[in-house]
């Protein structure tokens, strides 16, 4: 049973609960504190009554034997026969881990004929791949993959459990820590060891990127995060080779399939893959209009980049979300990021800090955009845009050179 009771007979009604509640969910009412649909069960009314008025009963769940577990492993997204970038990202999270708690790294290896990712996977440093490689697996299908990455951690009992905070691994990761029956931090700037209780510190955004919020699991395994792409450096190879070993896991049934894959619809809006593009030109509301992102796109072919987006401008209509960069769409690492009638949200610049340079051109001079970018044009980008890509293309030595380049 789980909730929440003021005690009649020891409440004064002095109304420190109600001061402290940051959801207007507890009131005095009369002789007595009465409390509301409101309620959270967050316990800050708790601690500030010094009568002992209020009582919480929370759900009990029984840890788990966790010296039972060991080894950090993470999932191998794949795509096309490539490992997806992220991949790189995780293993390089992995290998920093590994240095702080000794202990081998492995890799979730699921899909039809990419048991030769699993050599590409050893020389980043992985030590073992678990591998299922059958035709039954297919296309990506979260349900099947699912099941089989459960019964894998099931049997393996991974300390650690990692994966990318990409669409897949948002979809599947989740539905892995629901039948293990453990937590889940996602989209994770950060992944440390603690260094005396050898925990792993999950560190995401939160309330919008206006704190740093810092997770531990500590009665349940694995201790489950996703990383955000773009955030952490992509392991390189071993110098020399890696001695790994590949273990297949054919003794592990394939279940039928509960949803039904009908096709990929790959994203033609972009020429060029916004999270990999090294140079990205973006619009936001300063904008005004739909119509006017053709100069974003003018400037952003100019230079051989992708175009990205600002969320007003994706929730405006604007522009399809898979354009939208920030804290709620995509994490990027360009050499130069150019924002175009971008005010700076927070949330918007979360997305773009890893980026090499950032330049913003707009109109008001106290944008908060000014605030990080590391040159800024205050104008009106609807003069400032068609003249910087007219000088492009008529540039000889910027084209061979493959694009723009503002570094000194």
């Amino acid at each position: 049973m789980q909730g929440i009771k003021v005690i009649a007979d020891d409440c004064t009604a002095c109304g420190a609960c109600e001061e402290v509640c940051a959801y207007d969910a507890i009131h005095v009412v009369g002789d007595i504190a009465e409390i509301n649909e409101k309620c959270t069960l967050c316990g800050a009314c708790v601690d500030a009554c010094a009568f002992e008025a209020i009582e919480i009963q929370r759900k009990a769940f029984k840890g788990e034997d966790t010296a039972a577990y060991s080894g950090i492993c993470l999932y191998a997204e794949h795509r096309n026969g490539r490992l997806a970038s992220v991949v790189l990202e995780i293993i390089g999270a992995a290998r920093a881990l590994q240095k702080d708690l000794n202990e081998p790294i492995s890799a979730i290896l699921l899909g039809n004929g990419v048991k030769h990712l699993a050599e590409e996977l050893i020389s980043y440093g992985v030590d073992e791949v678990w591998l299922i490689d059958a035709p039954a697996i297919g296309d990506f299908s979260e349900d099947i993959q699912a099941d089989l990455t459960t019964a894998i951690i099931k049997e393996k009992k991974p300390a650690v459990f990692l994966g990318g905070g990409t669409v897949i691994g948002r979809s599947l990761l989740p539905r892995v820590a629901a039948r293990v029956k453990t937590g889940l931090t996602a989209d994770c700037t950060e992944l440390t060891i603690d260094g005396e209780s050898k925990l792993l510190n999950q560190t995401r955004p939160a309330f919008g990127g206006n704190i740093m919020a810092t997770i531990l699991c500590e009665n349940h395994r694995p201790q489950m995060a996703t990383v955000r792409h773009k955030v952490m450096p992509e392991a390189e190879k071993i110098d020399g080779g890696h001695a790994g070993r590949i273990a297949e896991f054919n003794h592990i049934p394939i279940p039928e399939p509960r949803i039904e894959f009908l096709e990929f619809v790959a994203d033609h809006t972009q020429t060029v893959n916004l999270v990999e593009a090294d140079y990205i030109v973006s619009g936001g509301r300063g904008l005004e209009d739909p119509k006017n992102f053709a100069l974003i796109e003018a400037l952003a072919d100019a230079v051989g980049g992708a175009v990205g987006a600002s969320r007003a401008a994706v929730d405006a209509g604007w522009i399809p979300y898979s354009h939208q960069v920030g804290q709620t769409g995509k994490t990027v690492k360009p050499v130069i990021y150019l924002a175009c009638g971008i005010s700076g949200a927070i949330q918007h610049l979360a997305g773009i800090k890893s980026s090499d340079i950032i330049i913003a051109i707009n109109n008001d001079p106290n944008a908060p955009i000014f605030d990080v970018a590391h040159y800024g044009i205050v104008g009106d980008l609807f003069e400032v845009v068609p003249e910087i890509t007219r000088q492009i293309k008529e540039s000889t030595t910027a084209r061979k050179a493959g694009g723009l380049d503002f570094r000194p």
